[in-house]
């Protein structure tokens, strides 16, 4: 097999790759006269504050999200400081198309266990992927294990895989692709299993909501081949850097899943523990009947203190399972932190907005708050947010990722959160705007409503 530590997937746009030049010359770039006016090294661009008419043709805005980029000088003198700690840049998700360096050689499978369903899909994917495109498939331990797999018809085809443990092998430079069979919980899943850079994911909807999960299993054959050939439109979907930081008080087990940083202390006073999140952050107050207070910074100044009372359900809950009124008990008060893609998750579910997973934004959302004017709130991507336990607290408080790794947070601990560098690749079915309004539709039943009638001619004389 060949080496796959190599980057075998990059992004493809449609606008021009080349990075811009040192705007102003107070970035050492020189300037360049033209017909009176100052060009700094590059080709005028529209501006955002004062649109022009003659050049409307050659920059159009695409029909997305986005329109053209900000011109980031102001005037003949004034620019934007170039930060070299920026990560983030902001694509036009209708240019957004996924290309290979080099052939896909591997693939992923997650399976959702325990799902008699699934057990044909499954079996029918993996004969196609290792007889047919002759490729090497990766699947967990325990999907093999399952007794109903174990029959004569798939002996051969289980000689070909690789399996992995979760927690104890690290596949994530063996993989160049995942394909995912469930819910959304699979995708979860996927993403959990790689804490740095994450292959492109293909989702079939075989599971219950399936917001995340946008193909048909019917037409398996034709869209795996789109996607091996090249031909597919992806959207970069963001993730929280969580950094838990908790006083070492007594020994315990080591966290699975997560990156645990010492700074080589010999016998540290702290320790870290680093995740990689999809959905959301949630911290809560456990189990106890008081009020949850937590300590919210934002870049090291406090902006808020969150206190939290009784969870009762509303309408729906994050996973279906709440009925309308009934008590949420441990889990309830406290706060969400979530990417745009969590939007629609936990958070919509205790009235949030939903954010389009293209918008570069965390999401702040109070979990029944004691308060009637504490609203959830949108902050840039890049800021660093981190919730501590007030020193006045009652009571510990718990946080789950994703809905796992649930542990709990007592005073002095903290939870740090920011954008993460390592977002998911989902694989689209038609393009990332029409996808999430067709999830939006299907799934959650956006603006559905019974139709007003007409006037008729004798009520319109009224």
């Amino acid at each position: 097999m060949e080496n796959s530590s190599e980057s075998k997937w990059k992004l493809k746009s449609d606008a021009s790759s080349e990075p811009f030049p040192k705007c102003c010359s107070a970035c050492d770039s020189s300037e360049e006269p033209f017909r009176g006016k100052v060009f700094r090294n590059r080709t005028k661009t529209r501006s955002m504050s004062m649109p022009s008419a003659h050049c409307s043709a050659k920059f159009r805005r695409t029909q997305s999200l986005h329109g053209p980029s900000p011109v980031t000088t102001f005037g003949p003198k004034a620019c934007i400081l170039k930060n070299p700690k920026a990560v983030m840049h902001i694509q036009d998700p209708a240019s957004q198309r996924l290309t290979w360096n080099k052939p896909p050689k591997s693939v992923l499978i997650i399976k959702k266990i325990r799902d008699a369903s699934l057990l044909q899909p499954f079996k029918e994917l993996c004969v196609f992927l290792t007889q047919q495109k002759n490729m090497l498939v990766y699947v967990e331990r325990k999907v093999i294990e399952d007794p109903a797999i174990a029959n004569e018809s798939f002996i051969s085809v289980k000689k070909n895989f690789c399996t992995f443990r979760e927690d104890y092998d690290d596949i994530s430079n063996c993989v160049d692709f995942i394909i995912c069979l469930g819910g959304d919980g699979t995708l979860l899943y996927a993403s959990s299993l790689f804490q740095e850079s994450v292959p492109p994911v293909m989702a079939f909807h075989l599971g219950s909501l399936g917001f995340l999960t946008p193909f048909n299993f019917e037409t398996y054959q034709s869209q795996v081949n789109q996607v091996i050939e090249g031909n597919a439109a992806i959207i970069l979907r963001s993730r929280l850097e969580v950094k838990v930081v908790k006083e070492c008080r007594k020994e315990g087990p080591v966290e699975e899943s997560s990156l645990i940083i010492t700074n080589g202390d010999t016998e540290p006073k702290h320790k870290t523990m680093q995740y990689q999140v999809l959905n959301e952050v949630v911290v809560d107050r456990g189990p106890s009947s008081y009020l949850s207070n937590l300590d919210l910074f934002l870049d090291g100044h406090l902006i808020t203190t969150v206190q939290g009372d009784d969870c009762i359900a509303s309408d729906w809950g994050c996973d279906g399972t709440k009925q309308k009124g009934e008590r949420l008990g441990p889990g309830g008060a406290g706060v969400i932190v979530s990417t745009p893609t969590g939007s629609t998750a936990y958070a919509v579910a205790a009235g949030a907005s939903m954010i389009h997973p293209n918008v570069p934004a965390i999401m702040i959302t109070p979990i029944c708050p004691h308060s009637l004017s504490f609203r959830p709130i949108v902050v840039p991507a890049g800021v660093q947010l981190k919730i501590m336990l007030t020193r006045d607290a009652r009571n510990t408080a718990w946080v789950s990722l994703d809905g796992r790794k649930r542990q709990e947070i007592a005073y002095g601990d903290s939870i740090t959160i920011t954008s993460s560098c390592f977002p998911v690749p989902s694989i689209c079915f038609r393009d990332p705007v029409n996808d999430w309004f067709e999830s939006l539709a299907q799934c959650l039943h956006w603006n559905v409503r019974k139709k007003q009638s007409h006037l008729s001619s004798e009520e319109e004389e009224f």
